[in-house]
């Protein structure tokens, strides 16, 4: 959002530069009756207050219209300069989150996150049909991930908690809570709520088990809630861990 509010002043000044640029030479070639290369140069050496000397204005009219330029192009390059600058270190700063970011991915799938989906994924009655989506290759670009993401953003998975040991997901999610306490608190998290989203989605579904006295025969609605819980689980971890997997094919 940052960034693409100071892209939009970017644009803003970039847009106005110009403007001062083209209305500047324009102005000098009608004012001072010169050729199109002496007005370009005149305009740049008036608007950057350099002033060499070798062409200075003859009239009251030129020299108000000078006063007029420095104004005007100063600000307006001083903002093109401020904004290109801020865009670089933006950048430079997303590019340090995003690599600490996805560390922290790596360890939250090699912990918790990779067990998770192959154990959803196994219980996924319509997974042939996001399959494709799903195994990445060596060979996919990064139009190929985004049309991965855009696919499982709108994939409907289809589990049924009745058919998943609910005790045996209970105790792992259960032993892995210190852990992903520690995620949820890496300050890191708070750049990426794509992840903290997913995150609190599988804290939710261990509240739900852990919340419930018995996990076995279990009523309608206690089974129909569990896997509600667990599709939305589910459905996030996978949108991570396609972007976890464009990361590191990218870096």
């Amino acid at each position: 959002m940052i960034m693409q509010d100071v892209r939009r002043r970017l644009q803003i000044f970039l847009t106005l530069f110009l403007l001062v640029t083209a209305t500047g030479t324009a102005g000098f070639m009608v004012l001072e009756d010169i050729s199109l290369a002496e007005a370009f140069y005149y305009n740049i050496v008036t608007m950057s207050t350099v002033g060499y000397g070798d062409i200075h204005p003859t009239s009251q009219a030129s020299r108000m219209f000078a006063v007029l330029l420095i104004v005007m192009g100063g600000a307006t390059f001083l903002g093109v300069i401020a904004n290109a600058t801020e865009i670089l270190i933006l950048k430079r700063e997303y590019q340090s989150r995003t690599r600490k970011v996805n560390m922290v991915l790596g360890v939250f799938f090699s912990e918790v996150g990779h067990r998770l989906l192959c154990l959803f994924a196994n219980h996924d009655h319509t997974i042939n049909g996001a399959i494709t989506d799903l195994l990445v290759a060596s060979d996919w670009t990064e139009a190929r991930f985004a049309t991965a993401l855009k696919d499982l953003k709108k994939y409907k998975a289809v589990i049924n908690a009745r058919e998943l040991n609910l005790g045996q997901l209970h105790f792992f999610l259960n032993s892995k809570r210190d852990f992903l306490l520690g995620l949820l608190e890496n300050p890191v998290l708070i750049e990426h709520e794509g992840f903290s989203d997913a995150l609190l989605s599988v804290f939710h579904l261990l509240d739900e088990l852990t919340n419930r006295n018995g996990l076995k025969d279990l009523p309608q609605s206690d089974s129909n809630h569990l896997t509600g819980d667990m599709t939305r689980a589910y459905k996030k971890l996978i949108v991570q861990w396609i972007i976890h997997m464009r990361h590191l094919k990218k870096e």
